[in-house]
């Protein structure tokens, strides 16, 4: 809520305010300020920019950093080095296991596209530590050979992203790296809600099930399997349809109790769903699915009613979605 991000705003502030005196706060209420609210394009609230150098042109947005510690790392990462040199073992091993999840851009030396590309990613994504190193025994301590991001969750490495010059942009890394801040299977509820939508993945697939259910065990673990081979490129997400407070989503979906265990996949750009055409829940149902969305080959979901079993008595013909193509065309 505004309200709550106002309160680490104000906290990020007070603390940065003893480290960093240089960095200027302000906070405005643009209710009635409708230049400002123009000139800056202003569409949603509440809203972070940072301003470089007395500059009112190109300020930077500060999106989807919610607590006051994510805030204070991004504006210290903007306004000095992004990342960490490591330059031992037992530094790196340091960093790995301070926190739940960090960031190590292994590299054969620091002065290529790969590094910047690395660097950039690291203001984007303040909610965990990064390092980097050009130290040819940590990276045989790591046994990697070329130019590599990986992500270390809880003290071991998790992914691996090889760096190619040129090849991968900040956008791909930011993606792949802040799918770790979410579970492999995230359950979407009020609180997720909010996390789900600032991981900048764009395809989404939702298993529509009762998780009180006896086969839920079963098919979640099926789909937990499958979430492992997509992670960066769809995010995997559970909604227990025996809670109330998710009507909202079975009604945009038109999931009704008939239906369930259902799995849909959304693009959130297009707005287009896709249905899962296999009924059961198994690994390679739902490979298949993800893999044929991917390739652009998973045929569009129109929502339809079924055909009225007399819609062809009378002289106007009853048309739904599914007797709409044939009778029309």
């Amino acid at each position: 809520s505004s309200q709550n991000l106002s309160e680490e705003f104000a906290e990020a502030a007070r603390h940065l305010k003893k480290e960093a005196p240089r960095i200027q706060f302000g906070k405005i209420d643009v209710t009635h300020q409708h230049d400002l609210r123009k000139e800056f394009n202003i569409r949603e609230f509440p809203t972070v920019k940072f301003f470089v150098d007395g500059s009112r042109e190109d300020p930077i947005d500060c999106k989807g950093v919610r607590q006051a510690s994510a805030f204070i790392t991004w504006v210290k990462r903007r306004t000095g080095p992004s990342t960490v040199l490591i330059n031992s073992t037992d530094q790196a091993e340091a960093i790995i296991n301070a926190d739940d999840l960090a960031v190590i851009g292994f590299f054969k030396e620091l002065d290529n596209d790969s590094v910047e590309v690395f660097c950039e990613t690291a203001r984007d994504v303040p909610e965990m530590p990064f390092g980097m190193t050009a130290s040819k025994d940590v990276r045989a301590n790591y046994s990697i050979q070329k130019n590599t991001l990986v992500v270390f969750k809880k003290g071991k490495p998790v992914h691996n992203e090889v760096l190619e010059d040129g090849r991968q942009n900040k956008l791909d890394l930011t993606r792949v790296i802040k799918t770790f801040t979410l579970d492999l299977v995230t359950e979407y509820n009020l609180e997720t809600s909010v996390k789900i939508f600032d991981v900048p993945v764009e395809n989404h697939i939702l298993l529509f099930t009762p998780t009180n259910s006896e086969t839920f065990h079963a098919i979640y673990e099926n789909y937990k399997s499958a979430a492992e081979e997509f992670r960066g490129k769809i995010m995997f997400i559970l909604v227990d349809t025996n809670e109330t407070r998710n009507g909202r989503i079975f009604e945009y979906f038109r999931i009704r109790e008939v239906d369930v265990p259902a799995v849909r996949i959304l693009n959130l750009t297009s707005d287009a769903k896709y249905k899962m055409p296999a009924d059961e829940v198994t690994v390679e149902n739902l490979k298949e699915f993800c893999q044929n969305y991917l390739n652009g080959k998973a045929k569009l979901h129109v929502s339809s009613e079924e055909i009225p079993e007399d819609w062809d008595k009378m002289p106007v013909k009853v048309l739904v979605g599914k007797n709409f193509n044939r009778i029309v065309f």
